[in-house]
Parts: structure tokens; sequence; C-alpha cells
């Protein structure tokens, strides 16, 4: 009894497994005709979104998949292929601050501050794709990661009738255990899109790009959305504290 009990544990897990993997390559299959690795056959559009990560990892050394994202970035905006960046990530911290970071560097590399937008509500990436089309008013625009971020991204934005494509940077050698959590990661956005039906955490005003505005230093003014407020609807929401700096993406 015991043994047809394990054995069909056993069964059940590689079900499982089986279903996870043929369900990712699904997703990677849907998502092929809108990923572009040379930047010559990539059509320009008007905003590129570059889907934020943490700069550093643990061992205080630059993340690599930020500093290709950024580069990526870079090129594309010389290249003339998109004109305005707008920086999608993580600032539920006052010690963790993704687009800012994010702007510094665009700016160090010769980006005109007046062509860089900030979302400081990108938590997930569902809510950088959904937040780029409801509040920025952009329904057709460039992503720009790696290529397995690249494929759930995009299928977002499909899911929801949104005209995207992606950018494909390189990505970091050995980076099996992030493949394997990307596994996980489109599991959890197939069952958000449908199951869930999530929408993201917080949207706002619509800001259209391009809007003109000013910004400062590090204040944040674009959209309004500060620190503050985000800890508010936390307390509203009573939901648990976001997750630390991420290695790979969010």
């Amino acid at each position: 009894m015991l043994k047809r009990l394990i054995y069909s544990l056993l069964v059940l897990l590689a079900l499982m497994l089986c279903t996870a993997l043929l369900l990712d390559r699904w997703i990677s299959w849907r998502t092929a005709p809108y990923v572009y690795e040379n930047i010559e056959e990539l059509p320009a559009s008007h905003v590129g979104v570059v889907l934020g990560t943490s700069k550093y990892v643990r061992t205080g050394v630059i993340n690599q998949y930020y500093k290709f994202r950024i580069q990526g970035a870079v090129n594309l905006y010389n290249s003339n292929k998109i004109s305005y960046l707008l920086l999608s990530g993580d600032n539920a911290q006052l010690n963790y601050n993704e687009p800012i970071t994010m702007r510094k560097d665009f700016i160090q590399a010769g980006v005109p501050a007046s062509d860089i937008v900030l979302d400081y509500a990108g938590f997930r990436t569902l809510d950088s794709i959904i937040r780029t089309r409801k509040v920025f008013g952009a329904n057709e625009f460039t992503i720009i990661t790696q290529r397995f971020h690249c494929e759930r991204a995009l299928f977002i934005a499909l899911h929801s009738g949104i005209k995207a494509q992606c950018y494909a940077v390189p990505s970091p050698k050995n980076m099996f255990m992030v493949r394997a959590r990307e596994v996980v990661a489109r599991l959890g956005a197939l069952t958000d899109l449908y199951i869930l039906k999530r929408e993201p955490r917080f949207l706002g005003p619509m800001v259209p790009i391009p809007t003109p505005y000013s910004l400062e230093g590090d204040v944040q003014d674009y959209p309004a959305v500060s620190p503050e407020q985000l800890f508010e609807l936390e307390d509203l929401n009573t939901v648990p504290p976001l997750r630390n700096a991420r290695a790979s993406g969010h």
C-alpha cells in the first residue's frame, strides 16, 4: 500500500513537471516572433521599457543582468530605435530604488534627462507592462531585458492586447538556477492572467509619454507615486512586505 502511494506521488510529480515544462515551451514559442537580438532588425518604436533589477548582487559586484539591460537600452537609444526610456522597477524601500538608480546610470551614459521617464510602481513584470499602457499611454513599445524575461513580459502584453516587441540583451553564463526559477515565474504569470485575473497593484492617473516634467536630483514627481503613498497602500491592503533586491528580474 505504501509503495503504491509513493509510486502514485512520483507519477503525479512527473506529470506536474512535464506540464510546467510544456507551458514554459509554449510561452517561448508564442512570443518568439516578437523577440529581437539584432538591433538592425528591430523596428523602431517611441518608447523603450527597461525592466528593473538590482544593480549589485549580494557579493557587492555589479549584477550582469542589470549591466546588459542598461547597455542594451543605451545602444537602442543611440541607434534611434527608441525616443524615450521608461524605467520601470521597485522602489518600495527607502534604500532600494531601481528607477532612480537606472536613471543615474543612463544620464551618465549620455541619455538626456528629458528623455527618461520613471515608473516607481513596477513591482512585478505584470505591473510594468500593464502600467506602460494604462498609466503612460503607450500601446506599442519595446521591452528591454534578457530573452527569458522577454518571453514572459511579451506573453503578458499579448494577453492584454498590447502591441509590444522585445530587444533581448545578453544573459550571463551559468544561469541554470535563474532559468529554473523562470519556469515557476511563468506558472505564476499564467495563474495571474487566467485564474486570478490580476491587475497592477497601483495605477493612478494617466501621464502619457511624452509629458513635460521636471525632476531635480532624486525628487520623485513622475508619476505621482511617492514612497509614502506606496507604504500607505501596503497598510491599506495589509499585504506582506515586498521582497528585497533581485538578481535577475521581477
